[in-house]
């Protein structure tokens, strides 16, 4: 099979780096989940775990600017199907993010929080403050990779590096650096326990070089 490049100008290389961080902050989303016969009764059986709720976020020292409320909502429960489908109730739901900047403080306010109603924790998501500064780390060193990919072939082929003319951001959880997946750095897997572990952000970047 002949291959050819249609348009030779230089050579394109793809860079991509992980900076590890230790967690800061953490996102708890958790939930009070009703279900009561009445709509009435779901929506008041709610409100009453969400002020226990609430209760117990400033017990905790978790100020108010620190919870949000992400979805309240109302819904018929039933169970089964067609002809034999039964009728649960009114459900009523009213969801929280938690953001919390002590990370010790996690396990007595999740013990808490279930002690005082909340009957869903849909999630604890583990990252850090200066993202954007890692972020900004990342790319840098994703480009000096690049550059280091570069000239590893020019000199291979015998050639000199020229300027860069090319210069494209990547996300490197996106379709284009799929198609380079081998060349990026793996995150450290967890050990299964419940430590945060560590936050990866990531940086990919596509350089343009001419040759002279």
């Amino acid at each position: 099979m002949q291959m050819k490049i249609d348009s030779p100008w230089g050579i394109s290389v793809y860079g991509a780096a992980s900076v590890n961080a230790t967690p800061d902050l953490v996102r708890l989303r958790i939930a009070v989940d009703r279900i009561e016969q009445t709509a009435q009764g779901a929506f008041g059986s709610a409100r009453e775990g969400v002020a226990a709720l609430r209760r117990t976020f400033r017990e905790h020292g978790v100020p108010d600017t620190a919870v949000s409320s992400s979805q309240l909502g109302l819904r018929t429960e039933w169970e089964g199907y067609n002809a034999s489908r039964k009728f649960l109730g009114y459900r009523c739901q009213a969801d929280f993010s938690v953001t919390l900047t002590e990370m010790d403080a996690l396990e007595p306010l999740l013990v808490a929080a279930v002690e005082a109603g909340a009957n869903r924790v849909d999630g604890v998501d583990f990252d850090v403050r200066d993202k954007p500064g890692l972020r900004a780390r990342a790319r840098t060193e994703a480009v000096a990779a690049a550059r280091r990919k570069a000239e590893l072939y020019a000199e291979a082929a015998g050639v000199a590096l020229g300027a860069v003319v090319h210069i494209e951001d990547v996300d490197p959880e996106g379709p284009l650096a799929s198609r380079y997946r081998s060349h990026a750095v793996d995150a450290p897997s967890g050990e299964g326990d419940l430590s945060p572990g560590q936050v990866t952000v990531q940086g990919a970047v596509l350089l343009g070089f001419a040759l002279r």
